[in-house]
């Protein structure tokens, strides 16, 4: 058997991104990945995740619009500004931030820095009354990935941004990303950083394993696999399972894909669902395979190079973590600041060359030749359009029918 894995299905551009993936991404070096820290701190995601779940559920929150709940910005009078991120989603250096420790020079802006997004339902439940309520909630950017994000828009949370403050943005923003459609137009969030779902192997365990059908059925994978706990990660696949189409489907095919996620979890082939506990399975081997985070497995292939990293033949599942600026935050312009400044493509090259997920920013591949010319050709970093073309996103719903689909998760994998 060949040491990596061939795409069986021709030339497509799913096929030549896993190609890719196979032939670059093996020995890079990647610092621990936001999704990462979980592990890092000997915490599942999905315990996170629950308690934060648990918090949230069963309220739609408190409707907003642009009348009912005014902002002032104060930004030409205060130069503050305070951001809420994922942990270990920004360059470091020992306990300097260097990109945004320029940011505060060029603009003379102080920023306060936290690290407080650990989990989207966490964070949820963290702000949802300040919000509901129009109250500030000390913050004027957060990063919440899309479905979430999804969720904070369309209550009327966040306020709209002014494109004029952000030329660089409405120059460099890659055109995937541009018209989302729970914001079309970007009118209310900018991406921080993408990234994609697939499949991780060990290979002192077992063969490639080329598609997430594989994945569930294969008889000598049975009881040695892990799918992930989070819900649109996951259910994306079992839809592609079923011949529906996670960007659009009706509520017969969500039946019907709970349906064969319950015979999957009934026959025996699930050892668990896990948030990003399962890399420690997968590094010592009690893990053959799984559904897996594209930067956790880097992160492992530093130490163990047997741990690979698959574009499954149903495609890659692809997510954005998207910065936004909630009502009453009283610096938005200073946010928007900040904003444009991480859109200039040799600020998106150095911090993209230490998170490694993959860019928002035209120009930032050009720019890396200068920055660390070993990640220029990366796809993980600069997939093409066409091998963008190739990725699903999980359906943007109303806050309502989300948490039914969490909970129908939910009761079928046990948690």
């Amino acid at each position: 058997m060949a040491e990596l894995w061939r795409p069986r299905r021709g030339d497509t551009p799913a096929d030549r991104l896993a190609a890719d993936l196979a032939r670059r991404l093996y020995g890079t070096q990647r610092r621990v990945s936001r999704r990462g820290l979980l592990k890092t701190a000997g915490v599942s995601a999905f315990a996170l995740s629950s308690s934060g779940l648990l918090a949230a559920c069963g309220t739609e929150g408190t409707q907003q619009t642009a009348d009912t709940c005014t902002s002032k910005d104060i930004s030409d009078t205060d130069k503050k500004l305070v951001f809420s991120n994922w942990p270990l989603y920004i360059d470091e250096k020992g306990k300097k931030l260097p990109t945004l420790e320029d940011f505060e020079s060029e603009s003379g802006i102080d920023v306060t820095y936290n690290t407080d997004v650990n989990d989207n339902n966490q964070f949820f439940a963290k702000v949802r009354n300040q919000l509901g309520a129009c109250e500030p909630t000390g913050r004027d950017i957060f990063v919440l990935t899309d479905w979430m994000a999804a969720r904070v828009v369309s209550l009327g949370w966040t306020q709209e941004l002014d494109m004029a403050n952000m030329p660089n943005v409405e120059a460099n923003l890659v055109e995937s990303l541009r018209n989302p459609s729970w914001d079309e137009g970007r009118k209310y969030s900018v991406p921080w950083q993408s990234g994609l779902t697939g499949i991780a192997y060990n290979e002192k365990v077992t063969g490639p394993v080329a598609s997430f059908e594989e994945l569930v059925t294969r008889a000598d994978l049975k009881g040695k696999v892990t799918l992930l706990s989070e819900m649109g990660d996951t259910m994306g696949f079992v839809l592609k399972l079923t011949g529906a189409d996670p960007n659009d489907f009706s509520e017969d095919e969500w039946g019907a894909a709970l349906d064969r996620l319950q015979e999957i979890v009934g026959s025996g082939q699930i050892r668990q669902f896990t948030g990003n506990d399962y890399t420690r399975g997968l590094g010592n081997g009690d893990i053959a395979a799984c559904e897996a985070w594209s930067g956790d497995v880097i992160a492992m292939q530093y130490d163990q190079p047997e741990i690979k990293f698959v574009a499954p033949e149903e495609g890659l599942s692809l997510w954005s973590d998207n910065m936004m600026v909630p009502n009453k935050a009283d610096h938005k312009a200073n946010a928007e600041a900040l904003m444009n400044y991480y859109y200039e493509p040799e600020v998106a090259a150095r911090l993209v060359a230490w998170v490694n997920y993959i860019c928002p920013v035209q120009g930032a591949q050009e720019a890396m030749e200068k920055v660390d010319p070993s990640l220029v050709d990366n796809p993980l970093i600069f997939p093409t359009a066409e091998e963008l073309a190739a990725t699903f996103s999980f359906m943007s719903t109303d806050t309502k029918t989300r948490e039914q689909y969490d909970k129908d998760f939910n009761q079928v994998i046990g948690a």
